[in-house]
């Protein structure tokens, strides 16, 4: 299933969907920057709720499909034009995090 399939699927709103066309296979659940870097993999959709820029940098680093940000938390616009130009695609869900994998876990 592609970013942007998993969105429409979900009621995720975009954020930033510079590669929507992208697939994804699974998901990860975690908040602690180190943590996901050693653990989440190419591919997956990370579900967090850190909205700093630091979470551009991660997503590039593990290659994760997206990261969804979960209980409706949002991201400034810098974090925004940086996922754009990294080429990071950003999903919102009002969901919490459990919620937010249950959904996914039906469809991927």
């Amino acid at each position: 299933m592609t970013v942007s399939s998993l969105c429409s699927a979900c009621g995720f709103v975009p954020v930033a969907l510079p590669d929507g066309g992208r697939e994804v296979h699974g998901c990860y659940i975690g908040d602690l920057l180190s943590w996901v870097m050693g653990r989440a993999k190419a591919d997956e959709a990370w579900i967090t709720i850190m909205s700093n820029i630091n979470i551009v940098a991660v997503a590039s680093l593990t290659d994760v499909a997206c990261i969804i940000l979960a209980e409706g938390v949002a991201v400034d616009d810098k974090i925004k034009s940086t996922a754009e130009l990294k080429g990071v695609n950003i999903l919102m869900s009002d969901k919490a995090a459990y919620e937010t994998a249950s959904a996914i876990s039906t469809l991927v």
